[in-house]
């Protein structure tokens, strides 16, 4: 239904035709299967906000006021259309649609700030963006797009709000279960299984025993690579092979940085979209904090609401964790694309003669992508800054009064024992 057929005067966008094709079949179906999607009927509001799906600070917030808070059910079934997953894997529109409205029941569960319903999505689109807007796509097969994004969906799923360093200190059922390991990393893939062995949500049914397997384990790496415990030897692992001549790029790991910088990448988006992403999550690490007080145990980062600098906090997060990750990602994704037969972006020529401009043009295989991330990095870091100055002096003339108050009090009393 898709394939479109190309003029024969007509020069291909990429240098294969297997790329063209895929390329052609994705652009077709980008923005005209919402509307005729068989069971599952978009308001239109909700059609008008995803045809701003592609945009890197596109805003889940907005989708999941048009969609009644179910910003997964709509977004992942319009994904799933637009890179033909449907009709590929043979997967019941109903199955579907009873999967994503289960899988947005169990993020709802906790009712936490951040990791709920809308952090899925925005990190299901976030995923996207980077395996459309790159070119990513065009490296995977279509049951590697699939694990792609099945793993972005459910990478939180049945998150309990609290922190793995929180469930190994209390002591809980999870960490016992799972040996005080990536512990709530291994519940949310073991929990999305367990709801896909259901007959009604089994969206994987048409999967042959190989291709199953293989989208299993590509989906648990993905995911247990989303803990932070692991973040800073993945992040040297990507780096040390980037310095290899001819280095080959292991698709697992690959995808497993993908996701974990598209987990942690609301600071690099605009800055509306970011201050509202960290006031919720501190709202979480807060409520952890409380908890933490009830039971006697010692508070983990960030979760003292009466002594967290969060001006500060989030400029290192932003230069010792986002930063790092969002460069070495851009250096392993440009690797990637220069080393399949997807042409670098054109740019206007000042070489007068044309046959030397197309030389230049393309001895260097090196493929540049767009990366709007950095302009925000920078820019929400300087707000953050100014920020952090303002708290500083808010602090300091807080202590001054405190001080005032004191000396005033001390005098009163000397006063006092005088009379």
């Amino acid at each position: 239904m898709a394939t479109s057929r190309r003029k024969a005067d007509d020069k291909p966008k990429f240098r294969t035709v297997a790329h063209a094709i895929r390329a052609g079949i994705f652009v077709d179906r980008m923005y005209r299967r919402v509307n005729t999607t068989t069971l599952l009927q978009f308001p239109e509001d909700v059609v008008k906000t995803l045809k701003n799906l592609d945009d890197w600070s596109f805003d889940i917030f907005h989708l999941a006021e048009a969609t009644n808070g179910q910003p997964i059910k709509y977004l992942a079934y319009d994904l799933f259309s637009r890179y033909g997953l449907i009709p590929k894997f043979k997967i019941p529109p109903a199955t579907l649609e009873t999967f994503l409205h289960r899988v947005e029941e169990g993020y709802c569960r906790y009712r936490n700030p951040y990791h709920n319903n809308l952090h899925a999505a925005d990190v299901t689109q976030t995923t996207h963006h980077m395996l459309c807007q790159t070119g990513l796509m065009n490296w995977l097969t279509d049951l590697e797009i699939f694990a792609t994004i099945l793993a972005a969906i459910i990478h939180d799923f049945e998150h309990t709000g609290t922190t793995n360093n929180f469930h190994v200190m209390s002591g809980s059922e999870t960490a016992l279960l799972y040996n005080d390991r990536a512990v709530l990393e291994n519940h949310h893939i073991s929990a999305a299984f367990r709801l896909l062995k259901n007959e009604d949500c089994n969206i994987l049914s048409r999967l042959s025993r190989e291709e199953y397997r293989e989208l299993r384990s590509l989906i648990i790496e993905m995911v247990l690579a989303t803990d932070m415990c692991s973040h800073f030897q993945q992040l040297k692992n990507m780096r040390n092979l980037l310095t290899l001549n001819e280095a080959t790029v292991d698709k697992p790991k690959a995808l497993s940085l993908v996701l974990h910088c598209c987990d942690i990448s609301h600071p690099a988006k605009r800055w509306n979209l970011h201050h509202r992403w960290t006031m919720l999550l501190l709202e979480e690490f807060f409520r952890q904090g409380d908890l933490e007080r009830e039971l006697g145990l010692p508070f983990s980062p960030l979760c003292d609401r009466n002594n967290t600098l969060v001006a500060e906090s989030q400029i290192g997060f932003i230069d010792f964790i986002v930063d790092p990750s969002m460069t070495i990602l851009s250096d392993m994704l440009e690797h990637i694309l220069s080393t399949i037969n997807v042409s670098p972006p054109e740019e206007p020529s000042t070489e007068p003669d044309p046959i030397t401009a197309f030389s230049r043009r393309h001895s260097s295989r090196k493929h540049k992508i767009l990366k709007p991330w950095v302009v925000w990095l920078t820019e929400n870091k300087k707000i953050w800054k100014e920020q952090a100055i303002k708290d500083a002096a808010a602090r300091l003339t807080e202590k001054i009064e405190k001080v005032e108050t004191v000396d005033i009090e001390n005098a009163k009393d000397d006063e006092n024992t005088e009379q």
